[in-house]
């Protein structure tokens, strides 16, 4: 029997959707060994949201309301604590950069090993073993803890979002950890690029440019009209952030943002190893480029050899169009 804490993300005082995906595998380990799971939140707004996710069902919704803006140092004794206390055999959340950033302060606290950005679990033995992406995608291992207590990131794009399960979790107080370390650190402020389409973690629909596209310039009136026509996200390969045509927190693969959208539409992007780690997971590919042999036209379910230039206006104005008669 393993018991599993997830730790719930907050943006702006709300659950971020990403934590569902964690939920997801709480409840694969605990059903496949006949154990519970518990969400616990923590820092500012912690209340609201642990009424947020209380119809997930979870045994019970922990909270701890920390003030003064997310440091590492100023929840990880917190966490670590509610882990000892509770019993868990897992604790998990997920791996985004907040996830990323809080288990192995956790781990350290439990002197508990960690596997970091999972893609799977395997329950066959009783003891949760963990599969994960290396080398770019290019070998999947298979990760044993041997710790009492394991500490996992889960990526998004592998674990569905938890659906509502009906309900209403009990929701209770833990007492907040201080932690000296945390004297030594300061918040100073949090700086979020707001826009008004989806956020490319969680987006349905993806469209990425590549360096093929050769300017700021074409991002803005040649890839964007599409975006905006699909009401998509959009993302950008590294090499096209590299080269400044847009800003960094639209990379999508390896060193970026890992995706799995229903339907990603990658424009001038050869495919690249590093980029296809942070999007193969998609459900349908669309691949655009003058170059038939390049690389991601072997994941491509849908491949256009052609000008950019010439196909991405027309198909821009063809959606247009059937969306004006639905």
């Amino acid at each position: 029997m393993t018991d599993v804490l997830v730790v719930a993300e907050l943006v702006e005082g709300k659950p971020r959707k990403t934590t569902l995906s964690a939920v997801s595998f709480a409840k694969q380990v605990a059903g496949a060994t006949g154990g519970a799971f518990d969400i616990l939140v923590v820092g500012e707004g912690a209340g609201g949201a642990a009424v947020a996710l209380s119809g997930y069902g979870a045994r019970k919704i922990a909270k701890a309301e920390i003030t003064g803006g997310y440091v590492t140092e100023k929840y990880a004794a917190t966490v670590a604590e509610a882990a000892k206390g509770g019993g868990y055999g897992v604790v998990a959340a997920c791996a985004s950069a907040f996830g990323k950033d809080l288990t192995p302060r956790i781990a350290a606290k439990l002197a508990a090993g960690i596997a970091a950005d999972i893609i799977g679990v395997s329950t066959d033995g009783g003891s949760p073993k963990y599969r994960r992406s290396m080398y770019a995608g290019n070998v999947l291992g298979l990760v044993t803890i041997t710790t009492p207590i394991h500490v996992v990131s889960v990526r998004q794009s592998e674990f569905d979002a938890a659906e509502p399960a009906g309900g209403s979790s009990p929701v209770q107080d833990i007492p907040i950890v201080q932690d000296p370390v945390a004297s030594k650190v300061e918040f100073v402020r949090q700086e979020s690029i707001k826009s008004a389409r989806p956020d490319l973690a969680e987006a349905k629909v993806v469209v990425s440019g590549g360096r093929g596209l050769k300017s700021a310039d074409a991002f803005t009136n040649v890839l964007e009209p599409l975006v905006d026509a699909l009401g998509a996200a959009m993302g950008a390969s590294r090499a096209a952030c590299d080269a400044g045509y847009v800003s960094n927190d639209l990379q999508v693969g390896q060193t970026g943002k890992v995706v799995a959208p229903n339907l990603y539409i990658a424009v001038a992007i050869s495919g690249a190893i590093q980029h296809l780690a942070g999007m193969k997971g998609s459900k349908t590919i669309v691949a655009i480029n003058k170059d038939k042999e390049a690389p991601i036209a072997q994941v491509a379910d849908y491949f256009l050899a052609a000008d950019l230039f010439d196909v991405v206006p027309a198909l821009t104005q063809e959606i247009k169009k059937v969306k004006a008669q639905a």
